[in-house]
């Protein structure tokens, strides 16, 4: 901590010239004089794991690998067209 008091922070600089100043130096030396960071996080995306039937997971597998996408994205797909048509027939 001591040694953060006897080096600033360059002033006036560019993103290019901090950046290579960080490359040469310990951010945690100077996080004093660093300014505080506020940001909001927004979390839109949330994961559900289901479990599949081993046998049913090689099929879905070996689809996935014949249309080139991931398993996760043709499940997603697939589900995604069975609720519709259900909601339709609703």
């Amino acid at each position: 901590m001591a040694e953060s008091s006897s080096h600033n922070l360059p002033s006036h600089t560019s993103l290019e010239e901090l950046v290579e100043f960080f490359d040469a130096h310990d951010m945690g030396d100077h996080l004093e004089q660093m300014p505080e960071a506020h940001f909001d996080v927004a979390i839109k995306r949330r994961t559900h794991l289901v479990a599949i039937d081993e046998e049913l997971a090689g099929k879905l597998d070996e689809i996935a690998r014949v249309k080139q996408i991931p398993a996760e994205a043709l499940v997603n797909a697939w589900l995604k067209e069975r609720i519709l048509s259900h909601e339709e027939k609703t």
